[in-house]
C-alpha cells in the first residue's frame, strides 16, 4: 500500500459512479446474487474501485453461498483495515480500504477456509483486473 489518499466528499462524488459512491463513501451495500463479481471465477486481482489499492487475489476467493464475493484473506495484511460497526442494530466488523478508507464490506468468522475468515465484499467497491 502506498500513501493514504484523502479527498473531499465532492471530489469522491465526481470521481465515482453513483453506486461506487454509495458503497465506498456512504457504507452502502448491494443485492446478493445480483452484483458483478459474486460468481466471477477468472484468475486475477481485485483492486479498490476508489483508489486502485490491491486488496484481494482470485486464489483466495471462494464461493460462500452468500451471493457476494468472498475472500479468506486480503492480498497483504496492510491492504485493509477493520473496525467495529454497530449500525443496523447489530455488531459486525467493517472492512475498509487502508489507503482511501472506502467501505468494502464486512468480516465474518464463519468460513470453511483454513483461517475461518470470510471477507464479504461489495462488488461495487472493487475493480477486477483479469490475469
Amino acid at each position: 500500500m502506498s500513501e493514504k489518499i484523502e479527498k473531499t466528499d465532492e471530489e469522491w462524488r465526481r470521481e465515482l459512479t453513483t453506486d461506487q459512491y454509495r458503497i465506498l463513501r456512504k457504507k452502502g451495500t448491494e443485492f446478493a446474487f445480483r452484483n458483478e463479481y459474486w460468481n466471477n471465477h477468472d484468475p486475477g486481482k481485485y483492486l479498490c474501485a476508489g483508489c486502485g489499492n490491491e486488496l484481494f487475489s482470485s486464489d483466495k476467493k471462494f464461493d460462500s453461498g452468500t451471493g457476494w464475493p468472498s475472500f479468506w484473506e486480503p492480498e497483504s495484511k496492510d491492504a485493509v483495515e477493520v473496525e467495529v460497526d454497530e449500525s443496523h442494530g447489530m455488531r459486525r466488523v467493517e472492512v475498509k480500504c487502508a489507503r482511501c478508507g472506502g467501505h468494502l464490506g464486512h468480516l465474518f468468522e464463519d468460513s470453511p477456509t483454513p483461517n475461518g475468515l470470510r471477507y464479504c465484499m461489495n462488488s461495487g467497491s472493487l475493480k477486477f483486473v483479469k490475469k
